[in-house]
């Protein structure tokens, strides 16, 4: 016999850029915000009856290292006595954490679980291998630890280990998709993030950050125009398609969520939001990773005993808009229901924390809307991806 998990409440920072207004701040002290800030919003909870703390984390070469969602729940001042773990799926890291905490949650072994994510690709550092024997004559090479491989096994496939934006121009390669509609996508992203903004959709999601005078996402640009966008020089192949206008920023950010049982609602003082109905994850070739989250959105949706035709708003990573617009074509869904409050394109991926960006965003949608079923979903490089789809609990037919 297993329990559903409910997300009962989700928050962010606001994104930085990369090197932009967060980029003087420590990973494991944008973490404890989150967590301190998220707990604080749960007006009955004894911190004490917090089971765990789950958060992602896709670099860990850093200030995040020893278990940053450990460091993360001393530093916010919880009880010593939670555990916490950290987990890695790359991209996907803190929906990852989420995953995980349900299955706690289903299995009976937790009521309230603090999930999330951080990243700061601004402060992740440079590393230096060691030397395999005493004394090398040579010279050494410091390897950058943003984003990407690095440090790479020469048995690896040289086709398994192409940069993520060659990878992007293969698959839009393999699924015909133009420069044109890429521009097109992310010109959609930045205009309905700064719309969404505009209209308060965000302001009871993200949390300030103390001495910083970031309020909104940094990397928005409300201004921008398809001329603007189609005059950027392509940056993986001098005859390719993708740009620095079409692709994910660089960034720095962290979430966090509540997720817990039924019971829960007592504990914490407020009602869910969502039910997690449904759990994927995939792998495929890892040159084509922006595709996979093409067979875990779709296992996810069967798990939870819904189609397609059920889905009223769905939450994709845009880590390129090529891959967004080669999952959203093989799903065969309205364009209209993915992200309609922007995406990653213009408010960024930290890559640890956006997991939990896009489920707290999903989340948000199916409540301010009404709709019953969402789908959150996010590609990973080397190849997997990950989906959750979630059931609005006060949509109209639910079960009380």
């Amino acid at each position: 016999m297993t329990d559903d998990a409910f997300v009962y409440d989700a928050v962010r920072t606001p994104f930085g850029r990369f090197g932009g207004a967060l980029a003087g701040l420590r990973p494991d002290d944008l973490a404890a915000l989150v967590v301190r800030s998220i707990v604080d919003r749960a007006p009955g909870l004894d911190p004490e009856q917090i089971d765990e703390i789950v958060l992602g984390n896709a670099n860990g070469a850093g200030e995040e290292n020893r278990n940053v969602a450990r460091m993360a729940g001393l530093l916010a001042g919880l009880p010593v006595a939670i555990p916490a773990t950290t987990v890695n799926r790359l991209c996907g890291s803190s929906l990852d954490a989420a995953i995980v905490a349900s299955r706690q949650i289903a299995v009976g072994e937790a009521d309230v679980v603090v999930v999330g994510g951080v990243e700061s690709m601004s402060r992740a550092p440079y590393v230096l291998p060691k030397a395999e024997r005493a004394y090398p004559a040579g010279d050494a090479t410091l390897v950058s630890t943003t984003l990407g491989w690095r440090l790479v096994n020469p048995r690896m496939k040289p086709d398994w280990t192409v940069s993520l934006g060659e990878a992007t121009e293969r698959l839009r390669e393999r699924e015909g998709i133009s420069r044109e509609d890429q521009d097109a996508f992310a010109l959609r992203s930045h205009r309905a993030a700064a719309r969404a903004w505009d209209d308060g959709f965000y302001d009871d999601q993200v949390v300030a950050v103390p001495g910083v005078t970031l309020t909104r996402d940094e990397s928005v640009r409300s201004d921008t125009d398809l001329q603007r966008l189609a005059g950027l020089s392509a940056v993986f192949r001098p005859d390719g398609t993708v740009t620095a206008g079409n692709a994910s920023p660089l960034s720095d950010g962290a979430s966090a969520a509540i997720l817990g049982s039924g019971r829960a609602e007592e504990i914490l003082g407020r009602p869910p939001v969502a039910r997690i109905a449904g759990r994927g994850a995939a792998a495929g070739e890892p040159q084509y990773f922006g595709f996979a989250p093409v067979a875990a959105a779709d296992l996810a949706l069967r798990r939870a005993g819904i189609g397609w035709s059920d889905v009223a708003a769905v939450e994709l990573n845009e880590a390129f808009a090529a891959q967004s617009l080669a999952c959203i074509r093989a799903w065969d869904v309205d364009p209209g229901i993915v992200n309609q409050h922007g995406g990653a394109i213009a408010i960024g991926h930290p890559l640890g924390a956006s997991g939990v960006r896009v489920l707290g965003t999903l989340a948000a949608t199916l409540a301010s809307s009404g709709a019953r079923w969402g789908v959150a979903a996010l590609c990973i490089g080397v190849g997997q991806g990950l989906a959750v789809v979630l059931e609005n609990v006060h949509a109209t037919g639910v079960a009380a």
